[in-house]
């Protein structure tokens, strides 16, 4: 019998599912046995699987209260905000939650186009900042180009050396802004996440923000897959030496116990909204058990030290995938910074496929990058483990991405 529900970015027919039962530290179980996780599930078990103490949180708040209102309060939602802005530049001084990552970065949107009156936003092709209408308009991948037409306004740039599988040393963003009108914000993933780790050299993100300020635009750093500590910083953005006018998370905001997001707002933005609307609002806004999952994630993060451990382990890491590529003809060069990782590959699809399968027999979880992702051809795998990780299980999961690889060739 067919699963009567569908399954995402994929064809239906022949969709091999895994069926989840639990998990612990950088493991979860399924019915067909224990995987290492190096892909932290879709990018958000930052605080690792089956932590008792973010459980215990949301069983907690269930029982205390579960259920909520955008427009109400409760002592949570306040600390959590307290905590979330704590961690955020000088300046930032209002929260707006929202129910993940696609719709926190269709919020700063809209926000931005509020505060400037303006409607276009700018963003990079090989980016991904979310599933939903407007979100996935400002996606510079294959889902964007899926459902096209999509949102009015939405203008991508190629700030991408494609063979070089990374982000040039400029970037196409000053000139856009220069021959672009109305354009109310651009986003940026600080480090792109899904489609390869594209890590922007010193200086780009300078060049974006002053000119951000030359035209009247806005910043806004998609923290949604990079943010709460996956990068050895808790923010992204934190390794580019530049403040942006929004901050969107999601994913790791809970550590995946919640569902949960947020957009941070600095006061120079926040305070166009002391006498204007707030059009925006969600009915499940800072639902209490995506909340209590939260500021137990952050307190989370900070007792276990996870953010200092995840810069700790970007060293090892890379010896690991050096060694890799050395071993592997096929392997061409990696990119790391904290426990976010892509290792580039030859490959068509047909390998792709044999590869995948054989990393499910090895029972390790990897993300497989394929041309649709990339925007060009081969592959990549991108490593985005549990911040608890051990350098022991780390080595374990790359030896059996190397055993894949050779069997798959």
């Amino acid at each position: 019998m067919a699963d009567p529900f569908f399954f995402t970015w994929q064809s239906q027919r022949g969709a091999r599912p895994i069926e989840l039962t639990g998990g612990s530290g950088a493991h979860f179980e399924t019915t067909d046995g224990r995987f290492l996780d190096l892909g932290g599930l879709i990018y958000q078990m930052n605080a690792g699987h089956g932590h008792r103490r973010i459980i215990d949180a949301v069983k907690a708040q269930a029982d205390r209260l579960c259920v909520s209102m955008p427009n109400v309060t409760y002592p949570e939602k306040v600390a959590l905000a307290e905590a979330l802005l704590a961690k955020a530049p000088e300046g930032f001084n209002k929260v707006f939650f929202t129910l993940g990552g696609s719709d926190a970065n269709e919020n700063a949107l809209k926000i931005a186009r509020l505060v400037t009156g303006r409607y276009k936003v700018v963003s990079r092709y090989r980016s991904y900042h979310g599933s939903s209408m407007g979100a996935v308009s400002m996606t510079g991948d294959w889902r964007r180009t899926a459902v096209e037409p999509g949102l009015v306004g939405a203008v991508h740039v190629m700030d991408l050396d494609q063979e070089a599988g990374e982000l040039p040393s400029g970037t196409q963003i000053p000139r856009t802004l220069a021959l672009e009108e109305n354009v109310a914000a651009v986003i940026l993933e600080p480090i792109v996440g899904a489609n390869g780790v594209l890590i922007p050299p010193e200086g780009y993100f300078q060049a974006v923000r002053s000119a951000c300020d030359e035209h009247g635009a806005l910043l806004i750093c998609d923290e949604v897959l990079v943010g709460f500590g996956r990068t050895g910083k808790f923010f992204g953005f934190e390794h580019q030496g530049v403040v942006p006018d929004m901050i969107t998370c999601g994913k790791a905001i809970t550590a995946g116990y919640g569902t949960l997001g947020a957009v941070l707002v600095h006061e120079r933005v926040a305070r166009h909204f002391d006498d204007e609307v707030l059009a925006c609002g969600l009915t499940h806004y800072a639902h209490p058990l995506g909340v209590a999952a939260a500021l137990e994630a952050m307190r989370v993060y900070e007792d276990e030290g996870l953010v200092a451990r995840a810069a700790e382990m970007e060293a090892p890491l890379r010896a690991m995938l050096q060694g890799l590529i050395a071993d592997e003809p096929r392997c061409r060069r990696e990119r790391v910074v904290g426990l976010l990782a892509a290792v580039d590959f030859d490959g068509d699809a047909a390998y792709l496929k044999r590869l995948s399968s054989a990393l499910r027999e090895r029972r390790v979880h990897v993300h497989v990058k394929g041309e649709k992702q990339l925007r060009g051809p081969g592959g990549a795998l991108v490593l985005s483990p549990p911040l608890c990780i051990t350098v022991e299980e780390l080595q374990d999961g790359v030896d059996r991405i190397r055993a894949a690889m050779k069997e798959a060739s």
